[in-house]
């Protein structure tokens, strides 16, 4: 492959990268639905483009699970149904359950009082009506965790499924409050204080349970029993 063809190729290759990146973040605010059609000659048109990168974009999508090519109707976004919901919160539970493990052996007193401090800020907002979620306060919380465990396999694996975490936020966020934002997230930095790995383990894997559980507004039963009674 020449100079040419090779700058031609990688041209082609980030546009639909940036295509793919477009529709998860039209996604995640709102402006697509689980159950949309995604209309390739619409979007083309509203970003300038032909159909083939467009095309390229959908089916790195629907081999990442986000949508569905449906015969004679084209691409679908895919609903997340309640084993979906499960699946994902029950991994979480695993990953993040690990990260505050190591993060605890890795913690310095510099970041315990930069977490406090960001947790302080976090709780002044609740007074600010012009502020309506905190949820980006607490998935910053999350996310420092996984840096502070420094193992890079956990954190590619935090990149693989952030489109997910979006998704499921976005849902989450007509639920939950300011108030509980705040609440819920002290105890994972009292658990990095405590400098116990077993307890921070423990209090990560019950956060965890406990948003899967407000999420599906569910008691210890659901339709899933057989799955969920070993985990929930």
């Amino acid at each position: 492959m020449n100079e040419t063809n090779r700058a031609a190729s990688t041209n082609k290759q980030n546009l639909s990268a940036d295509i793919v990146k477009f529709i998860k973040q039209k996604i995640i605010v709102g402006e697509l639905d689980p159950g949309d059609r995604i209309v390739e000659t619409s979007l083309a048109r509203e970003l300038g483009v032909s159909q083939t990168p467009i095309r390229e974009a959908i089916r790195q999508l629907a081999g990442e699970g986000i949508v569905t090519l449906v015969p004679k109707k084209g691409p679908v976004i895919n609903t997340l149904s309640e084993r979906d919901v499960f699946e994902h919160y029950s991994f979480r539970s695993v990953l993040e359950g690990m990260a505050i493990r190591l993060a605890v052996q890795n913690v310095s007193n510099k970041d315990i009082k930069h977490l406090e401090q960001f947790y302080e800020d976090m709780k002044k907002k609740l007074d600010d009506d012009t502020i309506e979620s905190l949820q980006q306060d607490s998935g910053y919380i999350h996310h420092y965790i996984y840096m502070l465990s420094k193992h890079s396999v956990l954190v590619s694996m935090l990149h693989i499924i952030s489109f997910r975490n979006q998704l499921v936020n976005r849902i989450v966020g007509r639920k939950f409050s300011k108030e509980k934002e705040v609440s819920e997230h002290g105890e994972l930095i009292e658990a990095l204080k405590q400098g116990d790995p077993d307890h921070a383990e423990k209090v990560m894997r019950e956060h965890i349970r406990r948003a899967y559980r407000d999420y599906m507004d569910i008691g210890p039963v659901t339709r899933l029993e057989l799955a969920q009674n070993e985990w929930i």
